[in-house]
């Protein structure tokens, strides 16, 4: 029964990414290298040499240009064994296994289809009865193969092929490489096998109007120092490792080259996958790239017909687990073997990483310094060059991981088994108490640092802004407090009341810029809307009797003025202490109730405390004298206390609330070395 080929049809289902629209270009140089080998010329005269044809043929001045002519094809010339009888029968064989010892599916031509509107092959080969025959055809998909040519050329020179790849397909020729010399280097890449195997260098030449590279010149300036091979076993099959130093200059990057059939089919990036392994490395000749080529008869057989990928499942489970190889076993034994070959060369990456780490951590970022000797530090590295946010990113991470270990082991600590060890069990216990505590202790330095962070931030707000002008008081508000919000809302490490006093951290209820409708903790009708306002019920320590307890409350109330605000006058509207008393007085007269709905009594005797947070303007302290205050020793601030509201005001400048929060907070600065 004869099946009847859709040529068409199979260019659909034919497979190729838009970033490989060389790629038939480079399978047809592969095509002359193995045409080189059948006629046992590869090193004795045998030369490839690859023509960029161009819609206007580039000067010499703009042939590095990327503005040169765009790029109508290629032209492939090689002095190999020629479309012989057996070549040009397996030409004409979809799925040929003519060359299937080479690698070949014999579906390297369709993909000349797929990125280019046609192919024209003029060629030459020895016949034992004829001499020298000459062969034209072309390949297209409408028409397929058509012989143009087909006689004895008695006075023609030969061997050859010359294969013409036009009409190249916008959609790959906008995502190629537009320069001879990007087009070598992507070349050189694809056919490296070829020139690093111990018995094989081939002539290969790109030309470009009057340009002209050969790759084996090129290939010189990649080298950084000979190339290293050794094989490796991974599951019973045998892996071919080619260790290769680039020199640094070269745009690659630290990767593994999975090959198949001596060509390069995937690149893996493994900067970071090795202890030290980023940016560049040095031996003793200078900086270097590192790249490891991987062949292996597994590759061989299970390489796409494409060749731009491999049929191995990333992770392998199960009954199959023990005998097919995934991604992830390749990357395990490979990266084991890589990092083998380069230890000697990552120490000073290393060294660097781990002054980087050390200086964020004492400068930025403590709470992580009581973790840090929980850290598998030979297989934790860091690139020095990275930011502030990447290193807190990792290392948050790497402290999570401890963290869930941690939750695990004491979920087997607490539930020991019966038939458990005592000496052992008393080890883990220790063990696992000492982790914990060193958490607690990480814990402690957040807190510490945050509190850091936002006196930096304050210490900016306040400042004069570069056109003169100083921050609304609605940034510093949101510092303090988020606004519009309540301590039903927000998490408690989002209010930084501690700037103001220590106390204000241990509130029952806190309302910040709500209308005091609105807020729980009284019945007032009231729309006005203090900055803050606190309700902090305690009992009373030193009342122990169950029957005379004695439930005592107090009121805060506090209001941010923007800096160096100079308008304070007579009036709620204008003087920020009547308007903090006027508050406080609304609030007296509602039901005062706690968040629970339960009432307090004698809540017209709750003491309250009014803080309003303002520069020392001439009027604001025109408005602190006007009402009875002090001024503090430091001439900082006023405080005093209004008997009609029950009321202890304190007015703090800006200048005292930066000061003040920290000198309380400098022994604890001091202890996780971070700059007071």
């Amino acid at each position: 029964m004869s099946l009847h080929t859709n040529l068409t049809g199979r260019l659909r289902n034919t497979n190729l990414r838009k970033s490989h629209g060389l790629f038939p270009v480079f399978e047809a140089v592969v095509n002359s290298l193995q045409a080189l080998e059948e006629n046992d010329n590869l090193l004795t005269g045998g030369t490839v040499t690859l023509k960029i044809l161009r819609s206007q043929q580039a000067s010499s001045e703009l042939d590095n240009s990327e503005y040169c002519s765009e790029i109508v094809g290629f032209e492939i010339h090689d002095n190999g064994i020629g479309f012989n009888e057996e070549n040009m029968a397996s030409f004409e064989t979809l799925d040929s296994d003519h060359k299937i010892g080479k690698g070949c599916r014999g579906v390297g031509r369709l993909l000349w289809l797929k990125a280019f509107d046609r192919a024209d092959v003029t060629s030459a080969f020895k016949s034992d009865s004829s001499g020298i025959i000459k062969r034209q055809f072309s390949f297209t998909a409408a028409q397929g193969i058509k012989t143009q040519n087909h006689e004895p050329d008695p006075n023609g020179e030969g061997p050859f092929s010359i294969l013409t790849l036009s009409g190249f397909d916008k959609k790959y020729r906008d995502a190629c490489p537009k320069t001879a010399t990007s087009i070598a280097n992507a070349l050189l890449e694809h056919c490296l096998w070829y020139f690093v195997r111990e018995y094989s260098v081939p002539r290969i030449t790109i030309k470009d109007g009057t340009e002209t590279i050969a790759l084996e010149n090129l290939f010189d300036q990649y080298m950084h120092s000979k190339a290293s091979k050794e094989s490796i076993d991974i599951k019973g099959y045998a892996f071919r490792l080619t260790h290769i130093k680039f020199h640094a200059s070269t745009k690659k990057k630290h990767s593994l080259a999975l090959c198949a059939a001596n060509r390069l089919v995937q690149e893996i990036p493994i900067s970071h996958q090795i202890p030290g392994l980023f940016g560049k490395i040095s031996d003793e000749a200078g900086e270097f790239i590192y790249t490891c080529y991987i062949s292996s008869d597994y590759l061989d057989g299970h390489v796409r017909p494409e060749r731009t990928a491999f049929d191995i499942a990333d992770d392998i489970g199960g009954i199959l687990e023990d005998v097919e190889v995934s991604f992830k076993d390749m990357q395990r034994h490979v990266l084991a073997r890589s990092k083998q070959y380069l230890n000697n060369y990552l120490s000073e990456n290393l060294k660097a990483g781990r002054e980087r780490i050390n200086q964020f951590v004492s400068e930025k970022a403590p709470r992580y310094r009581p973790v840090m000797h929980l850290i598998n530090q030979q297989e934790f590295s860091v690139d020095p060059r990275m930011s502030d946010k990447e290193l807190d990113t990792l290392l948050h991470k790497q402290y999570s991981d401890i963290e869930r270990q941690l939750l695990a082991e004491g979920h087997e600590i607490m539930n020991p088994a019966i038939e458990s060890d005592m000496d052992l069990y008393q080890k883990k216990l220790k063990a696992y108490l000492k982790k914990a505590e060193d958490f607690k202790k990480s814990d402690l330095a957040s807190y510490v640092s945050h509190r850091r962070v936002i006196l930096d931030l304050l210490e900016k707000y306040i400042g004069q802004m570069d056109n003169g002008k100083y921050v609304h008081e609605e940034l510093i508000h949101q510092l303090i407090m988020p606004m519009r919000k309540t301590s039903e809302e927000v998490s408690t490490d989002a209010c930084n009341l501690w700037l103001i006093d220590e106390r204000l951290a241990f509130h029952d209820f806190l309302a910040s810029d709500k209308s005091l409708r609105s807020m729980p903790i009284t019945d007032d009708s009231s729309t006005e809307e203090p900055d803050l306002c606190a309700l902090n019920i305690n009992d009373n320590p030193i009342l122990v009797s169950e029957k005379k307890s004695m439930p005592l409350a107090s009121l805060t109330v506090v209001e941010i003025k923007r800096p160096m605000r100079n308008d304070a006058s007579e009036g709620e509207d204008k003087n920020p202490i009547e308007q903090a008393l006027g508050y406080l007085k609304r609030i007296r007269e509602g039901k005062v109730k706690t968040t629970s709905g339960r009432p307090i009594r004698n809540s017209q005797e709750i003491p309250g405390y009014v803080y309003v947070i303002s520069d020392l303007t001439p009027t604001m302290v025109e408005r602190c004298e006007l009402a009875s205050l002090t001024e503090t020793c430091d001439g900082m601030g006023f405080f005093g206390y209004n008997k009609p509201r029950n009321a202890y005001i304190e007015v703090i400048s800006y200048d005292r609330l930066l000061q003040s929060a920290k000198e309380r907070n400098r022994a604890f600065f001091d202890q996780l070395g971070l700059p007071a």
